[in-house]
């Protein structure tokens, strides 16, 4: 790991957070905010790190796994917070994104779910990083009425997070097959 351009991840995106995200990603470091119109800041990783440099072959097995698996509702109400204080929302239920996400490491061994530290990964949407003002109740009253936000998941994307250079590498539609 450690791409001089960044590193790729494969996620579903969530334009309903979008506004929120976005403004949070600007207040903590503005030089993850991507010029790409197509790039949506708020999304559930399936996949990440993903490969540095993926040939057409690499996206073609993308594609294959996006299209086995349906598009889905979920909903994002409930919060979860990960030990090191990363405030996120959970999406209801999870259980299409975690076999997407299984589906992937089956054809990317090679890409283990952050980097091996987690083998079995919370699907989840981070809002916010916890601080002394900064707590669920206070991400719930900044988020108001988007929550409980009612989504679709209809697609896989791969972005690319690096300083000044936040992108769209591809898209695949769910449910294809």
């Amino acid at each position: 790991m450690g791409h001089p351009s960044g590193h790729t991840v494969l996620l579903v995106p969530v334009p309903e957070l979008e506004p929120f995200v976005r403004e949070r990603t600007a207040h903590h470091d503005a030089s993850f905010l991507s010029t790409d119109p197509d790039f949506v800041h708020a999304h559930v990783t399936v996949l990440g790190p993903f490969l540095d440099d993926p040939a057409p072959a690499d996206l073609d097995r993308v594609a294959a796994v996006a299209a086995e698996v349906p598009a889905f509702d979920f909903e994002l109400d409930r919060f979860g917070e990960f030990a090191d204080g990363i405030l996120h929302l959970l999406p209801e239920p999870d259980s299409s994104f975690r076999e997407l996400t299984r589906r992937l490491v089956a054809a990317f061994p090679q890409c283990p779910p952050y980097g091996g530290a987690f083998p079995e990964p919370t699907p989840h949407l981070t809002v916010e990083q916890r601080t002394g003002e900064i707590d669920e109740a206070w991400v719930r009253a900044a988020l108001g009425p988007v929550l409980p936000a009612h989504c679709r998941a209809d697609r896989v994307r791969l972005h690319r997070y690096a300083n000044h250079d936040c992108r769209v590498l591809g898209e695949w539609k769910l449910g294809l097959a």
